[in-house]
């Protein structure tokens, strides 16, 4: 019996989609090519280029259970490709008077490339389901914290403060993006592969492009204006999408990873029974959806440059290019599907600590308001000296473990220009959050947005 992983029943669970895995099993895969098989035979007969006696005769021998894996597989190491061992059972399992009738035309490329757009087409529908959720989550958690204050980081240092809605919004900008790409692609990218031995449909005659057509709209596929045996740009496009998510959702579990840090404390993954825990540290509460999710990209990103090396397809058929990308794109599709399935668990059961959030932004000494102070003074003496005043006193704030706002109130060249009150308002970080939250807005609206887009 096969297994229902594709790869190893051991790992894979950790890394990959159990959803995805299924659709992309060696039974799937084997079942698309007779689907394709079978829908070439109903289209050549609906046009009269094969007798239509032939297509029930071709279509009980088209459900994948029926054949031999191993088999295929072994066969396949010497054929140089699953579809001719395939085609070769097909046709001795089909009736004699329709045997001939089998792969009428095409040629192996044909058959395995449709084979994959229909899976990926399955595959896609997948995770766009998870996509929506995920999104649906972040919507929520940017418009309930809008007002959660936290510290804003650049260079892993506290910078300005900011709002840990909109480092939700953010994150779900990223996504809201990742989705947009993946739509595109599932609708424009996804074709029917059909041309014949060197791409020409020379076997079809006149009725090539007749055929294609009908062909293309039984397997509701786009019809390509010309056959894309060695112009791989569709496969690189639907790459390029999955890595894009596989990135957004690395964003999210690299900043998760970072606010779970002991030192840093401001947001957990969910905790359950026996996750994250350690064979020797009874006190641990590692982070693992996150640690796979940046598993999985580093895997991805090297899995993108074979498909984008294999764009140089030699001629009319690549020998070598075509065949890297077989394993490769159910990989990506596996691997970026299980990351986001990591990251709508996570977020969907994210524990925030507000008050921890405020509790770091205020034990920086109240030194990521300085521009705020900066800007503050600039009017009066210029922006440049009000940089080096106020410098000046972030650095003996620093020095002493005072306040910054403690030490601007005793310095002549802060306090003699501005009042008290109006430093204490400069060093307040809720009166300095600039238009987070009109971005805030902006991404709910294009979220919501993409969200109707089906």
């Amino acid at each position: 019996m096969e297994s229902p992983f594709a790869g190893s029943p051991l790992l894979s669970p950790i890394f990959t989609s159990q959803a995805v895995r299924a659709i992309f099993s060696d039974r799937m895969i084997l079942q698309g090519m007779l689907r394709f098989e079978l829908a070439l035979a109903e289209a050549e007969a609906e046009l009269g280029v094969i007798p239509a006696n032939a297509v029930p005769l071709i279509r009980q021998s088209c459900n994948a259970g029926d054949y031999d894996l191993e088999e295929i597989g072994y066969a396949a190491e010497f054929a140089g490709n699953v579809a001719i061992p395939l085609v070769k059972a097909l046709t001795e399992r089909t009736p004699e008077e329709a045997r001939g009738f089998v792969h009428w035309g095409v040629t192996s490329q044909d058959t395995i490339d449709t084979a994959f757009m229909l899976i990926a087409r399955h595959a896609f529908v997948v995770i766009r389901t998870d996509i929506k959720e995920t999104i649906g989550t972040l919507i929520e958690m940017a418009d309930a914290h809008r007002a959660t204050l936290m510290p804003g980081r650049t260079l892993m240092q506290q910078a300005l403060p900011i709002t840990f809605g909109y480092k939700a919004a953010v994150w779900l900008s990223g996504l809201t993006e990742a989705a947009r790409r993946l739509r595109r692609v599932a609708d424009e990218s996804l074709a029917l592969q059909f041309g014949g031995a060197a791409g020409t449909l020379a076997a079809l005659g006149e009725d090539g492009l007749k055929v294609r057509g009908a062909l293309a709209r039984r397997l509701e596929l786009n019809e390509a204006p010309i056959t894309w045996h060695a112009e791989r740009s569709r496969i690189a496009d639907i790459a390029a999408a999955l890595a894009g998510l596989s990135g957004a959702c690395a964003k999210v579990a690299s900043d998760v990873l970072l606010l779970m840090q002991t030192e840093v404390a401001e947001a957990f993954e969910p905790s359950a029974p026996g996750k994250g825990g350690s064979s020797t540290m009874p006190h641990k509460r590692n982070p693992v959806g996150a640690a796979a999710i940046r598993a999985n990209h580093r895997r991805i990103v090297g899995l993108t440059t074979t498909i984008l090396i294999a764009l140089e397809g030699e001629h009319e058929r690549a020998p070598g290019a075509w065949a890297a990308e077989w394993e490769t794109m159910r990989e990506l599709f596996c691997l970026s599907a299980g990351s986001l399935e990591r990251l709508r668990d996570m977020l969907a059961g994210l524990e925030v600590d507000s008050g921890r959030m405020r509790k770091n932004l205020d034990a920086a000494l109240g030194l990521p308001l300085a521009e705020s102070l900066m800007m503050a003074l600039a009017p009066a003496i210029g922006r440049m000296e009000a940089h080096r005043r106020v410098e000046a006193a972030s650095r003996l704030a620093i020095a002493e473990q005072r306040s910054l706002g403690e030490v601007a109130k005793a310095e002549p060249g802060i306090a003699g220009v501005l009042s008290a009150k109006t430093i204490e308002t400069a060093l307040d970080p809720a009166t300095y959050l600039g238009c987070s939250d009109g971005m805030i807005d902006a991404a709910l609206a294009a979220a919501a947005n993409e969200m109707e887009m089906d």
